[in-house]
């Protein structure tokens, strides 16, 4: 029976340690290859390059791990692209998954995600997706603790599927003294990040900006990705691409003047 064929991505870039984690994880499970930003992609949500060449070159930034691997001057969503369309144009993967991110990408951040970007990129093709994210932004951030979630999240999505249109958005806590408590199901937390910014001036007295700021939940609830990262559970919350405000429709059918 042959191996099922997986593909890897992320936003962090193809040299960044959590994509190597993702790839001798996903390797245990079935045949990978790997479509990754030759450099970091972090924010840029589900941009795609429009005005611009795209370069596909062959990697070996991972070469060490006997994974076939390309890098690619775009967008994680333009890497998802490339992969199905031309890297992997007569195979179809059983899976795509994205990361494993450095940092959050749980409640609102999925929206600014590369890292999710890339998953729902993949679920738009048609194909099951996951993005894994871990909070701990330190470039050498371990991972060491998730790893045997990572492999039995991705075999439970190959052998049970994940619905259709829709992408699941995973988030580890960081690894602490406290071991990891179990897996929850969650909704996306309301939440927004409180932006601030910096002022400051370059050395021709020209005004320049650095965007700080703040996460700031307001949900209480107990059945939110937040929720349950604080209590040192990961968070596994389905997300759509359908972002139509459904309840919405009939109120302004009704108090509309149309």
């Amino acid at each position: 029976m042959a191996k099922p064929l997986i593909l890897v991505s992320n936003d962090d870039g193809i040299t960044a340690p959590g994509i190597r984690t993702l790839v001798r994880v996903a390797m245990k499970v079935g045949e990978v290859v790997v479509v990754a930003p030759d450099s970091p992609q972090s924010g840029m949500g589900h941009a795609i390059t429009i005005g611009n060449t795209l370069r596909l070159d062959k990697s070996i930034a991972l070469e060490d791990l006997g994974v076939e691997a390309y890098e690619c001057s775009g967008t994680p969503a333009d890497c998802v692209k490339l992969a199905k369309h031309h890297v992997l144009r007569d195979r179809q993967p059983d899976l795509v998954v994205s990361g494993i991110n450095h940092g959050s990408n749980s409640s609102i951040s999925v929206l600014y995600s590369g890292t999710m970007s890339a998953a729902i990129e993949a679920a738009i093709e048609g194909l099951p997706a996951i993005g894994f994210s871990l909070c701990d932004y330190g470039h050498g951030a371990d991972f060491s603790h998730v790893e045997e979630y990572v492999e039995k999240i991705i075999r439970e999505a190959i052998e049970n599927r994940i619905p259709e249109k829709t992408a699941l958005n995973v988030n580890f806590p960081k690894k602490s003294e406290e071991p990891i408590k179990g897996i929850k199901i969650c909704r996306q937390a309301r939440a927004k990040w409180q932006e601030e910014f910096d002022e400051r001036l370059d050395p021709h007295n020209r005004k320049y900006y650095w965007m700080t700021g703040s996460f700031v939940n307001f949900d209480k609830g107990e059945d939110t990705d937040e929720w349950a990262l604080v209590n040192n559970f990961i968070s596994i919350v389905p997300c759509q691409f359908d972002m139509t405000a459904h309840h919405a429709i009939s109120m302004i059918n009704e108090e509309w003047n149309f």
